[in-house]
């Protein structure tokens, strides 16, 4: 299972990438807005430190206008992967962009039927959102495993971005129901390397160490 840091912030991402785990960045308008620096200097700068997808999102809501932006955006970087939000405007756009080449992201997928309709229209990767979903009383968990029973049967190869993953246990269990990644928060990869008795551990080998040397 692939690892997708979800962040803009260029500082976590050479941290986190320098722990081996990183197989790409996902990052969207919320996420860039608050970095407080320009869209394109940003990806281009996160796409020269990771040699893996990235996704960089339109904020047009017209087919014709996102194609537009996307075919921009994809001119940023060998590795630049354009998002596209789940809507019927958005799957006309990816049709348009997949035959082109240019690899696309379907974003804010929470049905089993959004996912299939993105896969169909040609998306590389599709992104359902996991906490969202149990926000509002869903069975998250359900969705991923239809989406790959779905991509496994038919032969799409399209990939699962678990997204919306909020704590470890997110990122456990999809990766036990088949997600090809999970896009990840930064804060979330500190936590994800702890346990208390790990520390307690380590804590007890060095007494034991120092108790042996003297």
């Amino acid at each position: 299972m692939k690892f997708f840091l979800d962040t803009a912030n260029v500082e976590a991402i050479k941290e986190i990438n320098s722990l081996g785990v990183v197989d790409g960045v996902t990052t969207n308008p919320t996420i860039i807005s608050k970095e407080g620096r320009d869209f394109e200097e940003v990806i281009k700068e996160i796409c020269s430190i990771v040699d893996a997808p990235v996704s960089a999102e339109v904020t047009a809501l017209k087919a014709e206008d996102m194609v537009e932006e996307a075919r921009v955006i994809a001119k940023w970087a060998d590795n630049v992967v354009v998002k596209i939000p789940m809507t019927s405007e958005g799957l006309k756009a990816v049709n348009i962009l997949s035959q082109e080449g240019i690899k696309t992201n379907v974003t804010l997928i929470f049905t089993v039927s959004q996912g299939l309709m993105a896969m169909k229209a040609g998306a590389t990767f599709i992104s359902p959102f996991i906490g969202r979903l149990e926000d509002i009383g869903t069975d998250a968990y359900q969705l991923i495993l239809e989406l790959r029973h779905i991509i496994d049967l038919y032969g799409f190869e399209t990939e699962i971005i678990a997204a919306s993953i909020r704590n470890a246990t997110h990122v456990e269990k999809v990766a036990g129901l088949g997600a090809h990644i999970a896009t990840i928060p930064d804060a979330l990869f500190d936590k994800m390397t702890k346990h208390p008795l790990t520390d307690a551990g380590i804590e007890t080998f060095l007494k034991d160490w120092e108790a042996f040397k003297q």
